[in-house]
């Protein structure tokens, strides 16, 4: 008995050795070597300063501001509006605001579920709301209820998604070129440039990345409107 007890001890220290030392420390640094963005979490820099991550959606909206000034603020969140400056990416429930990358969540709602519906509606209000300018009148005159967009009116599981449809991409290019006062030709450019392609050629949709396209019309205009 004594012999296996020692045989036994042996064998966790060895194997505790190999499989959480060794094991993680070699595969780390094979990653770093072989996929280095990837293992890292594909950052985004910007001056040296990390910014986001081509992986993580994240909020490009202004707080909304109470008449003395100061945030409101619900339930301890800081309550936010779309940036008409921005493209906006896909609908976020995660708990403790949108885009909350602490807790990536769902709505946990089904597709026929009253809450849906709701939130569905709101979604479909507040995407023409963004996209119709002083005039009251559609930026991108083909926009109807019926053009938008099933990612812009329905969240993902995550909440976090970094890339929204080419389709929403172009309805929203009209609001950001005019807001900037860009040419709308640039911004489809730009979109172009930054929609990635379907995984192994077939899988998937095409995507188009909204932390860089923001990026990249802040170095363009100066982030301004």
């Amino acid at each position: 008995m004594k012999r296996d007890i020692v045989t036994s001890i042996i064998g966790i220290f060895v194997f505790t050795i190999l499989c959480g030392l060794v094991y993680p420390l070699f595969i780390t640094g094979v990653t770093q070597v072989a996929f280095p963005g990837n293992a890292n979490g594909q950052q985004i820099k910007l001056d040296g300063k990390l910014v986001g991550s081509k992986l993580i959606g994240q909020n490009f909206g202004v707080p909304v501001l109470e008449k003395n000034g100061k945030p409101r603020e619900v339930k301890g969140v800081i309550v936010t509006e779309p940036d008409p400056r921005y493209f906006q990416g896909r609908p976020s429930a995660t708990e403790g605001g949108a885009y909350n990358a602490a807790a990536s969540t769902f709505s946990n709602h089904g597709p026929n579920s009253v809450r849906t519906e709701e939130a569905n509606a709101e979604n479909i209000k507040a995407y023409l709301e963004l996209n119709t300018g002083p005039n009251r009148r559609p930026y991108d005159p083909t926009l109807t209820v019926a053009t938008i967009p099933v990612d812009a009116i329905n969240s993902s599981g995550s909440g976090l998604d970094p890339e929204i449809s080419r389709a929403n991409a172009w309805i929203q290019a009209y609001r950001v070129a005019a807001v900037r006062r860009v040419a709308l030709a640039t911004v489809n450019g730009l979109i172009a440039r930054y929609t990635s392609g379907r995984g192994l050629g077939f899988s998937g949709e095409e995507g188009v990345n909204v932390l860089e396209l923001n990026l990249v019309l802040d170095r363009l205009t100066g982030g301004t409107g």
